[in-house]
């Protein structure tokens, strides 16, 4: 009764279905789910998804007579829109080279996922009597994937006559809430069956040489003097525990300090200036001998360290070492710098605008890699603003393209959700045409990448509020639950048994891996707490822009050839 009373109020003041009141829910459904998102129970949250939450609960208490239904297509829309545009541009310039390296298997892994949870959305809907317009509601949220509810509308919308997608959406959020607790309780089981040991994993996959940054966020540096008999003589590149993701910038060698290489050559009683993880420094300095009581980088030289911006897009996509600094210049670069993460420059680090490099070597020789890599603070606060708009408007053009697949009623299209996203891939691999510059910094792109995906989900939420709860109250909500469960655990827990027996895949990359086939952000978050390790966000990168193809392409599959 309170709440009804306060919806009449709320209308005394605002007119229904005027865009002033419309804006005006948007935006306190968008302020109140951020909130309930951010609230962990148990180390878990909902995350972005709560924003869709708030928006059935307003949408439940305020009905779809309150708002412009024109208005809310239309932010809807172009807040999906911008949302996996901008997920093209970030994950665009590494794609193609995570496919060629050991990208290509976890992209098979993570594949087979998607193909799993299609085949067993097809049986739910088949024989479990459940409606594929819900069915494939059940596939989106099981998978935590907005961008393939998205596609579903669309292709319901225009290939089936569908007016109305209530039950897809009400799917949806039902099977939402169990898709993020699925993947989490997944990597929890994986890793209690086989015993696995993370300090061992760690170790493992850094000997690899495919680890990633582990600890806090942080880098430290450590002054190492060499007192072990056995590395007298020996090359940097041949010293046990160096590598990885410990990086030697500095050596004094004879009162006399000089840059280093691999081929570099030490000798006992030689101080090493030493860049990495606290853990992985302390494993080097068991090696190596000791800490120093000199500190290379405060001694009076030539050598001095110097922060450098990439900003020249015809770096970009590559790694420190395909830039070849050292042999070209005689820098040595010992730490990127992403946002608020620092990461050792190995080759699974390929370099992003924005990014931040801490540069070792000769004045002269810095200034050279600067001009190299841009180092303009003026391009890096003021990004180029109409290629987002012509990188949408190609979008929805080549979204708009039919597709015809042999076997299918009716031509399938990339829709508002694949067409943006390919072709954002498209355009940040290419990274330029002419003075377009196609990336954007990365600050730039989380503020349009959150608000667009909050644009979507308070629309989403507010047009299906009503369905949502009569379904979980007076309709089949328990059993599409138990459906979206197992649409969930099945072809996580399947591909997660086969990587680790017969692919022996490392438990850090195993993590990201399921975390990127479902495309969740809170279930990587957790293999990142839980590991203490970049390495799952190396394998979630790997594997994200191909799922999130695929699983736009089998939501619209599933309802043109199964609905």
């Amino acid at each position: 009764m309170v709440l009804l009373a306060s919806g009449e109020i709320l209308f005394r003041f605002f007119k229904p279905q005027s865009i002033v009141l419309t804006v005006l829910v948007l935006s306190t459904v968008a302020a109140c789910g951020l909130a309930l998102g951010a609230v962990r129970i148990a180390k878990l949250q909902l995350g972005i998804g709560g924003v869709l939450f708030a928006g059935l609960f307003f949408g439940r208490w305020l009905g779809n007579d309150a708002f412009s239904l024109d208005a809310l297509e239309f932010a809807r829309d172009f807040g999906l829109i911008l949302f996996v545009y901008t997920i093209g541009v970030q994950i665009g310039p590494g794609f193609i080279a995570s496919l060629r390296r050991q990208g290509l298997p976890l992209n098979l892994a993570a594949a087979a996922i998607v193909l799993m949870g299609a085949i067993l959305a097809i049986l739910v809907s088949k024989l479990g009597h459940i409606p594929m317009g819900s069915a494939v509601g059940l596939f989106a949220g099981a998978t935590t994937n907005t961008p393939s509810l998205a596609a579903a509308q669309q292709a319901l919308h225009d290939a089936k006559g569908a007016a109305d997608t209530g039950e897809t959406v009400a799917a949806y959020a039902i099977a939402y809430l169990f898709g993020i607790i699925g993947i989490i309780t997944v990597m929890v089981l994986v890793r209690a069956i086989f015993r696995i040991d993370l300090h061992a994993e760690t170790s493992a996959l850094s000997a690899a040489g495919t680890d990633g940054h582990t600890g806090d966020g942080s880098l430290f540096t450590r002054n190492l003097e060499v007192t072990n008999p056995n590395l007298d003589g020996l090359p940097l590149q041949r010293v046990p525990g160096l590598g990885g993701d410990v990086y030697i910038s500095r050596l004094l060698h004879q009162d006399k300090l000089s840059l280093v290489g691999g081929d570099t050559v030490i000798h006992t009683g030689d101080v090493l200036l030493a860049v990495g993880p606290q853990a992985r420094l302390d494993d080097a300095q068991m090696i190596i001998g000791r800490v120093a009581n000199v500190s290379l980088s405060a001694m009076p030289s030539t050598i001095t360290a110097r922060r450098i911006l990439v900003t020249r897009s015809e770096v970009l996509g590559k790694t420190v070492a395909e830039l070849n600094l050292q042999r070209r210049y005689s820098v040595i670069i010992t730490r990127v710098r992403r946002g608020e993460i620092e990461l050792p420059p190995g080759p699974q680090v390929m370099l992003q605008f924005g990014d931040t490099l801490m540069a070792v070597g000769e004045e002269a020789a810095l200034q050279a890699v600067a001009q190299k890599l841009g180092n303009s603070s003026k391009r890096l606060n003021q990004p180029q603003i109409i290629t987002v708009f012509l990188g949408i408007a190609l979008g929805v053009i080549v979204g708009s393209i039919p597709l015809f697949i042999p076997g299918m009623p009716a031509p399938v299209k990339l829709g508002l959700a694949g067409g943006p996203l390919l072709v954002a891939i498209v355009l940040s691999r290419l990274g330029h045409i002419g003075p377009l510059v196609w990336h954007l910094p990365l600050s730039a792109n989380l503020a349009l990448r959150d608000v667009g995906i909050v644009m979507f989900l308070s629309c989403v939420g507010l047009k299906s509020g009503s369905e949502f709860f009569n379904t979980l109250a007076h309709g089949p909500g328990v059993y599409w639950m138990t459906c979206g469960a197992i649409i969930t655990a099945v072809p996580l827990l399947s591909v997660a048994l086969f990587a680790r027996m017969v692919m022996k895949m490392n438990y850090l990359t195993l993590c990201g891996l399921l975390a990127g086939s479902m495309t969740d952000p809170p279930a990587l978050q957790f293999a990142g707490t839980v590991t203490q390790s970049d390495s799952p966000a190396i394998a979630y990168a790997a594997v994200y822009p191909l799922v999130m193809l695929l699983r736009v392409l089998a939501a619209q599959i599933l309802v043109l050839a199964f609905a």
